[in-house]
């Protein structure tokens, strides 16, 4: 008896449009991405979805007591929170910046003058919009000998954070002038004022509010006086002229050379040395708040 001889399996071929998405499929699982195979069906590729590579952080910041958008004077810094210490990734002076970002964890901060707000935020590929909100107050030293106002170049100011009894426990601004707006944080200040580069100098404590600009105005007692060496009274003054203003004690509080060099005092009395081609000169004299004069050293003895 003869039996049929054994077929062989029959193979059943898939539906085109299957094998294409089945070849996609497996590009992208593959990290490829939605590579077009030849031949393919173009509806099947596009309908795959495209994830964004990164998305988009828009920032501003507003006023914490009236809500009004700050618009000038802003430092914007987004931190990548990595292990170890944090990484700067980006830097804007704009006041609403957009920063693209890939997905990760981050930290912004915001300055505007010595206040400040940070937040942490995550990115995945959406964007981001974040609102910061800053409470700080504005501060201005302006100062005066009696009713005359003290010029603006002549005179500089430091402010200092208070720590327990010491109204100087931590300096926060330095050498500001009269035209500059300082921000700070709400909160209790020491201003120290100083008129000219020698000891003329008043101190107050004040408080800078929220929202409020705070001016400040200090009466100084002291005066400019020239120097000057000069052989009778109301003569020419000797040209290099070495010149050390000391207190009654005996510390010194300016020294100067030239002709006729001029300095701020505070009110008090002082002793003058002249020096000039190997010869010493001295001379008291007593300082006023508000009188300007010229401090003569008679080149006699």
């Amino acid at each position: 008896m003869q039996f049929p001889s054994r077929m062989p399996p029959t193979r059943t071929a898939l539906p085109a449009r299957f094998a294409t998405l089945l070849a996609v499929l497996f590009l992208a699982l593959a990290g490829l991405g939605p590579a077009r195979a030849q031949g393919g069906s173009s509806e099947a590729i596009d309908a795959l979805p495209v994830l964004p590579q990164a998305g988009e952080l828009a920032l501003a910041a507003f006023h914490a007591e009236t809500g009004e958008p700050i618009l000038e004077g802003l430092i914007w810094r987004v931190f990548e929170l990595r292990e170890g210490a944090p990484v700067l990734v980006a830097r804007e002076e704009a006041a609403t910046p957009r920063v693209s970002l890939p997905p990760a964890n981050y930290m912004v901060h915001v300055s505007w003058g010595f206040a400040s707000a940070m937040r942490q935020v995550t990115m995945h590929w959406g964007d981001v919009v974040e609102r910061l909100v800053i409470s700080a107050g504005g501060l201005q030293v302006r100062g005066v000998v009696g009713d005359r106002p003290i010029p603006g170049n002549d005179l500089t100011y430091a402010v200092y954070l208070p720590i327990g009894d010491d109204a100087e426990g931590r300096l926060v601004v330095a050498e500001a002038r009269p035209s500059d707006l300082v921000r700070l944080p709400e909160g209790e200040y020491h201003v120290v004022s100083t008129y000219g580069d020698a000891n003329a100098s008043m101190r107050t404590d004040l408080s800078v509010a929220a929202g409020q600009v705070t001016i400040a105005t200090l009466n100084h007692r002291a005066a400019r006086v020239t120097l000057k060496l000069v052989a009778e009274e109301g003569g020419e003054a000797f040209a290099g002229t070495a010149f050390s203003v000391l207190t009654p004690g005996g510390d010194v509080v300016r020294e100067a050379i030239g002709a006729f060099p001029s300095v701020v005092l505070a009110e008090g009395d002082y002793v003058l040395i002249a020096r000039h081609e190997g010869r010493v000169f001295t001379r008291e004299f007593r300082v006023e708040s508000g009188l300007d004069r010229d401090i003569e050293v008679l080149a006699q003895g």
